[in-house]
């Protein structure tokens, strides 16, 4: 257990770390759902709602550091393949997100999710913390303008001679330097540090224009205030969403952050060791009716899923254990549904040097997995890579699963299959053939 002495502060510390580590999601989600025809106050407005009481009930009834806020992916589910494929109005796109809610509720009443999560191995429990770990660090690097598309190879490095890079790897550097240091709060202070450093760019030297919506300037102050616009909430079309050609929307609502879901709890602990006795994530059952009720939240006040993030990682490295890692960062979210043009202050490059070097903290558990044994090795490797290469924690859990048990079946050792792994096998790929 941690000294009393430094409980609080370090715990306040790790919820300011998660925050700026995620804040991203007040604006990138109503850019998102402003796609599908929803107005991007209103959805920033939602975005911070939803933020704030999941992460609050996180902090308070589940006890555990991790924020709760609207899913990436799952939005742009919402509005390209929901709204703009199956043809559903947001309004019965929010109803479908409402009903995902009810049956998380349902699954997390009955101890279903509990029961999935200690169905998975353990060597899988490690794929997906790494897997987790190479997924934010990829984001980072995405973020930060560091990874770039590249039509021949997919991905490419950015000119290592631009000022962006060069300002991102110094802050690289120095924020691992301040964490080698164990220096407290190293993360907060490296973002910090980034951003003063990323000033010039845009004034004195480079330009931003290319990465920043043409904005030359990479750091700007935009204003103090705004109004919350509340239009969204209660705008679900509960009944209008619950037609037959819909169920496919309901179900990859459903199986995605449910997965999302359990890949981040399992994920988390394993890095971190928030375990209970029995080697499952700690307060599990509470987690994850926290979960739930911020999904069937979402849908009410106007938004796509709500999910345990991974980003959380960031403020348990810092030392986060306890709720008030989540109860911060949840308080945090609220002022800016007043305030949220400050959120322009801090740029992309500054926030991804959290995930960058947090990633790498979460690839420990590698060394707990058995990769002289081929029938728990590849299905491992399988769920590390395939995390980041799909940009999918659903995509690669389960192909995770579904190899895992189609080797233990080629192997002559199904018996040591879960039958309740067996099942979530067969619903992976159905999902995965939707």
């Amino acid at each position: 257990m941690y000294p009393k002495s430094h409980h609080l502060k370090t715990e306040i510390l790790a919820g300011i770390s998660t925050f700026l580590a995620c804040f991203y999601i007040i604006i990138v989600n109503p850019a998102i759902l402003a796609e599908a025809g929803m107005p991007f106050s209103a959805v920033l407005t939602a975005t911070v709602l939803v933020s704030a009481f999941g992460s609050l009930m996180m902090g308070l009834y589940a006890k555990n550091p991790i924020v709760v806020a609207p899913g990436m992916g799952i939005n742009a589910f919402f509005t390209y393949t929901a709204v703009k494929g199956f043809g559903l109005s947001f309004e019965e796109a929010l109803g479908t997100v409402f009903w995902s809610g009810v049956i998380f509720l349902l699954l997390s009443v009955f101890k279903t999710r509990e029961k999935i999560i200690q169905a998975i191995p353990s060597a899988i429990r490690h794929a997906v913390s790494a897997g987790i770990g190479l997924f934010i660090c990829f984001i980072g690097f995405q973020n930060a303008h560091f990874i770039i598309d590249n039509p021949a190879t997919l991905v490419g490095m950015a000119m290592f001679k631009d000022p962006i890079t060069l300002t991102f790897l110094a802050g690289l550097l120095i924020t691992g330097a301040l964490i080698i240091r164990k220096v407290s709060g190293a993360i907060i202070f490296g973002i910090l540090i980034t951003t003063a450093l990323a000033w010039p760019i845009g004034r004195w030297w480079g330009d931003a224009s290319a990465i920043n919506f043409g904005v030359s300037t990479l750091v700007n102050f935009t204003g103090f205030f705004s109004w919350p616009d509340f239009s969204l909430v209660g705008k679900a079309d509960i009944l209008g969403s619950l037609k037959y050609s819909y169920i496919p929307v309901i179900f990859v609502f459903t199986f995605t952050i449910l997965f999302d879901g359990i890949s981040t709890f399992v994920g988390l602990a394993e890095a971190s060791g928030l375990k209970d006795p029995d080697g499952n994530p700690q307060n599990m059952r509470k987690s994850l009716l926290t979960d739930s009720f911020a999904t069937l939240f979402a849908g009410l006040v106007g938004s796509s899923s709500g999910t345990a993030y991974i980003e959380s990682a960031v403020g348990i490295e810092e030392g986060g254990r306890t709720g008030a890692t989540a109860v911060t960062a949840g308080l945090l979210f609220l002022p800016f549904m007043f305030f949220s043009p400050l959120l322009s202050i801090i740029p992309s490059i500054a926030s991804s040097i959290a995930l960058v070097l947090v990633g790498s903290f979460m690839v420990i558990p590698l060394t707990k997995i058995n990769w002289k044994k081929p029938e728990e090795a590849l299905p491992s490797f399988l769920t590390i890579v395939l995390i980041p290469f799909t940009y999918s924690l659903s995509i690669g859990i389960s192909f995770g699963f579904i190899s895992w048990t189609l080797l233990k079946l080629a192997s002559g050792k199904i018996s040591e299959v879960n039958p309740i792994l067996a099942l979530i096998s067969v619903l992976s790929l159905f999902f995965l053939w939707l």
